[in-house]
């Protein structure tokens, strides 16, 4: 792993998604609080209390981030199907996790958020159909976009911040 910010690479997006793209995408997302609790499992609080890397958010700031973003993202999800072309708001993503309940909540109060956040998901995900997918969002930071992005993205990142555990534990022997 040559960036620790980035220990499954940076995001791409190629286009649209195949439907087994779709289908993986969409396993990911409902896997992703299973798999953040499996690669939390065991940790004591000192070690939540650790940076994932120099600079970095510790890593129980790293677990309320995922709980903000994806609740944030299911939010952008339903903007896309139920508006046209909406453009999404961004949030100070580093504020957040500077806030209390992102800095010293404990992670089971997130864990749980995402149980329940990510099962809803998922059920929103696997009733949408082709043209649902193809609908419009914009970023104001990153411009045109369409669901199956947010689709892509989504899944990428609770790899992306599920790999920033797993290496740290690598890395320290944990």
């Amino acid at each position: 792993m040559s960036d620790p910010r980035y220990p499954i690479g940076k995001f791409t997006f190629a286009g649209p998604l195949t439907a087994d793209e779709r289908l993986a995408a969409i396993e990911a997302i409902e896997n992703c609080p299973l798999e953040l609790r499996k690669a939390l499992r065991g940790l004591a609080d000192e070690q939540l209390a650790t940076p994932y890397r120099e600079g970095g958010w510790t890593v129980r700031q790293l677990v309320h981030h995922v709980a903000d973003s994806h609740v944030n993202a299911y939010c952008r999800f339903k903007l896309a199907l139920t508006e046209e072309n909406p453009t999404i708001k961004p949030y100070e993503e580093q504020l957040w996790a500077e806030l209390a309940d992102g800095a010293t909540a404990p992670i089971g109060l997130s864990l749980a958020l995402l149980d329940a956040l990510h099962a809803r998901w998922g059920m929103l995900l696997r009733s949408l159909t082709n043209e649902q997918f193809e609908r419009g969002l914009v970023h104001p930071s990153s411009g045109q976009h369409t669901v199956d992005w947010l689709l892509a993205i989504y899944a990428w990142h609770g790899d992306h911040h599920i790999a920033h555990v797993t290496e740290l534990r690598k890395a320290r022997g944990w």
